[in-house]
């Protein structure tokens, strides 16, 4: 009776867990479903296609260049042998951890009419106007495409080299044996054989693309971003911008749907415990350089260059730059991303220790409810995060009229609907680092610690929370860096007056002044590098 006892209250805090997370999803469904008839209808028949024909050639350019960009790589570091190979494997992950505003401000900087490249290219031809030649223009459509794909590409890289490394060696070699060349294995072979892992990849950077806000804002590409965002601050109209976050919705249903389809038509083989650490091919002469070249103008483009120019800017501007703003705006940063990790490590090492105990078969409900607030982008879960705050706001100013005390907008004005979002938004990636923990701990622990009279609170605090350690701070780890460098939730939920080092760099980006703020900018850079660290050790030691 004890132990049914407990395991309801273990239940329902796990389930109050979900709905509290999920509530912000279902709020926003709800009132997408409301009657607007003027805004939302204005903006149907005015510019609302043009913001999902945008989003749509987006999402597909994004996906054409990073595949033409990401498949070749992940090829060539897996499978073939040429100088720096070992280097590149995990430094062509580096562009990841720079965010994609701050890579569209360095390129609109060097190649806008007024940039470096276009004035040399002047003063060597001796043209003096642009009529005298054609440059393209970076910000547009297409140079959004390129600035995002840049940034994105990892994601498939990542995906489909860890697929080739773990694939059987002898179907590749049968295909040698065949008479097949290198290129002919690669498209008849290892693409198809990885098509699952490729949808995959190419589903979480469609999901990416079209929650990106800063870059097409940024390049005044008008997006259903963008339109969300645009809707609530310029017309006030919140049902209006949850119709089109629902748009956003569908297209986020339907990329997360074709990757389910895509695992579940998947068919392995041939499993392998270890991946493959041997290389099948080596190349020599023209072709070893033509694939470090190739790999070496990637990074440099995505990654090196960009920072380099952050460098310089923080050197030239250190004085503008290395101010009282940016200890403030880095603290007041600090303190929400940490508070932000520790509850969401309570939270996720709670639910994950209910989904051990029950035999239920829906225990994991509450942690998949909990977890669907990771694929809204920033602009959609900040719309739907302020739908219930807004109304619990509301009706606790109406219950408290005539009292004497007017609380105002307690949680939908305060620092706690920026915390609450992040909590919302980041769950997922907590509970998956603290699932992946539990799973290497053996159930007899819990047996032997329950037949020696201890309770479950008690088995869990005494046992596999010292069991947890680097499960825990991993995903404190990861949650703290991404509250870093959330941007779109932050501009729309931070109070009046209030900035993290997000919301900071971009003021200066969209002010075309990003060098004051260039020790900022290479602050979160530099913090983003650490998961990618932490990722790459990880592979390392599984191979």
């Amino acid at each position: 009776m004890r132990a049914i006892l407990s395991l309801s209250k273990w239940q329902s805090f796990a389930w109050l867990i979900g709905l509290l997370l999920s509530a912000p999803l279902l709020f926003l469904i709800n009132e997408s479903l409301q009657p607007d008839s003027d805004v939302f209808d204005h903006l149907w028949d005015t510019v609302l296609w043009d913001y999902v024909s945008n989003t749509v050639w987006l999402i597909i350019g994004v996906i054409i260049l990073s595949s033409i960009i990401a498949l070749p790589l992940g090829w060539l570091t897996a499978y073939c042998a040429f100088p720096g190979r070992r280097f590149f494997q995990w430094a062509l992950m580096l562009p990841l951890a720079m965010p994609t505003y701050l890579i569209a401000y360095v390129y609109t900087d060097l190649l806008d009419y007024a940039g470096p490249v276009q004035i040399s290219l002047r003063n060597w031809f001796g043209w003096q106007s642009p009529d005298d030649y054609w440059f393209f223009d970076i910000r547009t459509l297409e140079g959004a495409i390129v600035m995002i794909a840049l940034v994105l590409y990892p994601y498939l890289y990542l995906i489909f080299k860890t697929a080739l490394r773990e694939q059987s060696f002898k179907l590749v070699q049968a295909s040698q044996l065949m008479g097949k060349s290198p290129l002919q294995s690669f498209l008849k072979v290892s693409i198809p054989l990885s098509r699952g892992a490729i949808v995959a990849g190419l589903a979480l950077i469609s999901m990416e693309t079209m929650a990106d806000f800063a870059t097409v804002h940024y390049f005044a590409v008008s997006t259903l971003t963008t339109a969300v965002y645009d809707t609530w601050l310029g017309y006030y109209s919140l049902t209006a911008a949850a119709k089109i976050s629902g748009i956003m919705l569908l297209f986020l249903f339907l990329a997360l749907t074709l990757e389910r389809l895509s695992r579940s038509s998947d068919v392995v083989h041939e499993r392998q415990a270890t991946q493959n650490s041997e290389t099948l091919y080596h190349l020599i002469g023209i072709k070893a350089w033509g694939a470090t070249l190739w790999c070496t103008f990637v990074l440099g483009v995505a990654f090196v260059l960009p920072t380099l120019v952050l460098a310089g800017y923080a050197i030239d501007y250190h004085e503008q730059a290395w101010n009282r703003e940016f200890f403030t705006y880095a603290w007041q940063s600090f303190k929400i991303a940490l508070w932000v990790s520790i509850i969401v490590c309570i939270c996720a090492v709670l639910m994950t220790f209910y989904q051990r105990i029950s035999s239920d078969r829906f225990a994991r409900l509450p942690g998949k409810f909990a977890s669907t607030g990771y694929a809204l982008p920033g602009t959609v879960l900040a719309i739907a995060v302020l739908i219930p705050l807004t109304l619990f706001d509301e009706y606790l100013n109406q219950w408290l009229d005539g009292s004497g005390w007017e609380p105002g907008l307690l949680l939908s004005g305060t620092i706690f609907a920026l915390v609450f979002a992040y909590i919302v938004r980041f769950f997922a990636i907590g509970q998956g680092a603290v699932e992946s923990s539990y799973q290497r701990i053996s159930p007899s622990l819990d047996m032997a610690s329950l037949s020696l009279g201890k309770s479950q609170f008690q088995t869990m605090y005494k046992v596999h929370l010292p069991l947890l350690r680097r499960g825990i701070l991993t995903a404190a780890l990861l949650v703290f860096i991404e509250c870093m460098k959330e941007l779109p939730a932050a501009l729309l939920l931070r109070p009046f007056n209030y900035e993290t080092l997000a919301t900071h760099v971009y003021q200066y980006v969209s002010d075309e002044q990003l060098e004051l703020a260039s020790i900022s900018a290479l602050f979160i850079v530099l913090v983003g590098l650490i998961p990618l660290y932490l990722v790459n050790r990880s592979m390392e030691h599984k191979s």
